[in-house]
């Protein structure tokens, strides 16, 4: 099955190429690599939301649909799902497009949630929405 369809509410965060040092001693890449890929995607969006320094303090529903092969390149969509007092909870979507392919395809999805700290790393209220953003 072929996917093309990229959810309309979300952001591009990141893109990257799975490269040979990803995988493991078999030719897999890390599904850990794939998380701390989606992981940076989400901070990102959720730095620039929280106008500041977050932490990632949960990963949930994270499910596993397709494997990501070296060569392919990963993209992470994030879409912000709700904003707390101090936390940002996140839907982040990885889609990979295969080697010499225009065809896109979801890999993996999750809820990534943050908390934005302040210097001393102590939890901080994130500013209201101002009518620029």
């Amino acid at each position: 099955m072929v996917e093309t369809f990229l959810p309309p509410n979300q952001h591009l965060a990141i893109r990257t190429i799975a490269m040979p040092r990803d995988t493991n001693p078999k030719g897999d890449v890390f599904g850990g690599w794939l998380v701390s890929q989606m992981d940076l995607a989400a901070g990102s969006i959720a730095s620039i939301r929280a106008k500041g320094r977050v932490v990632t303090v949960a990963i949930d529903g994270l499910i596993f649909y397709k494997p990501v092969f070296v060569g392919d390149e990963v993209s992470c969509y994030v879409e912000i799902l709700r904003t707390g007092r101090t936390s940002i909870t996140l839907k982040v979507e990885a889609w990979v497009r295969r080697a010499l392919s225009s065809n896109t395809l979801k890999v993996t999805e999750g809820t990534f949630t943050f908390v934005a700290i302040d210097m001393e790393r102590h939890p901080r209220e994130i500013p209201p929405l101002a009518l620029s953003d």
